[in-house]
């Protein structure tokens, strides 16, 4: 428990000056934020775009010192470029909300990701990729069926999961913290989940079988791996999936009183069962 669980001293200030370092540094970027919205309409073009330019190059100047907050001064130089996108699709109406925005951050912010090798700016780079990802099948991709979309947000997530899981054991030089690895893995089998429930209550399509054949598949390599590597997380978050994908079959099968009594009482025994096991 000593070893695995609790953290010493120093862990904890490590942890403690790396958070204060990045409430600092989050609080700068809102700042900036909130001054473009304030004086939105007393800037001229030029001051926006080249104050927030300006933003840019002196973060990306900071990354080269040699000071321990350099990945997350760098972090903040990606969301700025996000701003800078947004300032812009303000001023030329080109939308500040548009799949091709985000498509523009996360192209932009690709090399930066690559070099930095930091778990939280591959979480904020994987995320930009799903909300380009959603708002393409919202915007252009009309014909697309939700069934679809949750699909390939889930073999994407899938898929990134397996090559940080690949990286980690393979490639001794990178690491890749527990914490990212669950969160990519949350978001994976949540889109699972949802499009499961979502194509129960719908008419079937082919690719609700393929989702469920994918799925079935990862969930049970994600046992294997959490019985495997010990891991309480995989072996807790993949059952309670489990439990409402079931939950959502029985309520389909019936909607009346009694089945919603019986689908309570699996609930409970379900989860009380998972904490037990």
């Amino acid at each position: 428990m000593k070893e695995n669980v609790y953290n010493d001293k120093e862990m904890w200030q490590k942890f403690l000056r790396m958070f204060f370092i990045t409430l600092g540094i989050g609080f700068t970027v809102a700042g900036i934020v909130f001054f473009f919205a304030y004086n939105w309409a007393d800037l001229q073009k030029f001051k926006k775009i080249g104050l927030i330019e300006g933003l840019i190059i002196v973060t990306t100047i900071l990354v080269l010192l040699p000071i321990t907050a350099r990945n997350i001064i760098l972090t903040s130089s990606v969301i700025v470029v996000g701003v800078l996108f947004a300032v812009f699709g303000q001023i030329y109406q080109t939308g500040a909300n548009a799949h091709d925005f985000f498509l523009a951050w996360t192209v932009f912010a690709s090399l930066w990701v690559i070099v930095s090798n930091f778990a939280p700016l591959w979480l904020l780079y994987l995320i930009l990729i799903n909300t380009t990802f959603v708002l393409y099948s919202q915007q252009v991709a009309n014909d697309w069926s939700e069934g679809l979309v949750f699909t390939l947000l889930f073999l994407f997530n899938a898929t990134a999961l397996l090559a940080f899981l690949l990286l980690s054991k393979y490639q001794k030089m990178a690491i890749v913290p527990n914490w990212f690895l669950n969160t990519v893995a949350l978001a994976a089998i949540s889109y699972a989940t949802m499009g499961i429930v979502f194509g129960i209550f719908n008419k079937y399509e082919v690719v609700f079988l393929v989702l469920i054949l994918i799925s079935s598949i990862v969930f049970a390599a994600g046992i294997w791996h959490g019985l495997k590597a010990k891991s309480r997380f995989y072996l807790s978050v993949i059952p309670f999936s489990l439990i409402v994908i079931v939950s959502a079959l029985l309520i389909k099968i019936s909607e009346d009183g009694m089945m919603f009594l019986f689908v309570g009482l699996f609930i409970i025994a379900s989860v009380s069962l998972v904490i037990k096991s």
